[in-house]
């Protein structure tokens, strides 16, 4: 099998699944509904994001369309580096590495582009695909389905720490996605290995 098949068919098991997961939590929760995987550390937690990562926002609607925008220019440029690593016959872990980025980036711009258009709100009741009247909001400016939390440790600060005192701590508070682990999986991937992965490059 070539690299380019190889990438090519990671990008799609990526995003088939990473799609799959978002439209099962989107049509069966309701924004803030959780339940448990593994104990208390590994939850499904349902929630959406407005803007770049770990919800913060940036400039309204305008802002919104500007980062879409943005992110497809980040994209077609990642592409464009798998395809010329592709032809330079480069390490199969720097291939897949760069192809699970792709494949994040784009998991989480179909949600950003599209998911307005075809949702409607998740606020009270499950989402609909399709719904009469129109999704919730116009392209580009859908939110990104995010759903996997794990709150490792969950206790409290100290009364003595000079931060926070008695005041709640969780580790890993963030909630994200499959698109997410993967854009993170790839770039540590090359960090780590980065002298095996570019050594080779010309």
């Amino acid at each position: 099998m070539s690299l380019k098949t190889k990438s090519f068919l990671l990008i799609i098991l990526i995003l088939v699944v990473d799609q799959v997961v978002k439209f099962i939590v989107k049509t069966n929760m309701v924004l803030g509904d959780e339940f448990t995987v593994l104990g208390d550390w590994f939850r499904i937690h349902f929630l959406e994001n407005n803007g770049m990562a770990f919800g913060m926002e940036w400039g309204g609607k305008a802002g919104k369309a500007a980062l879409s925008i943005f992110r497809m220019a980040a994209i077609a440029g990642i592409f464009w580096y798998l395809t010329d690593i592709i032809k330079k016959n480069a390490h199969i872990g720097l291939v897949l590495s760069v192809s699970a980025i792709v494949a994040g980036a784009l998991g989480n711009l179909i949600d950003s582009a599209f998911y307005g258009m075809i949702f409607s709100e998740s606020w009270h009741t499950p989402a609909v695909l399709f719904p009469e009247g129109g999704g919730y909001s116009s392209f580009l400016h859908g939110r990104v389905v995010d759903m996997l939390y794990f709150p490792v440790i969950e206790t409290s600060w100290p009364e003595w720490s000079p931060f926070r005192p008695g005041e709640s701590f969780i580790f890993f508070r963030p909630v994200f996605n499959l698109a997410d682990t993967s854009i993170t999986t790839g770039v540590l991937s090359i960090l780590f290995f980065q002298k095996k992965f570019l050594g080779d490059i010309k």
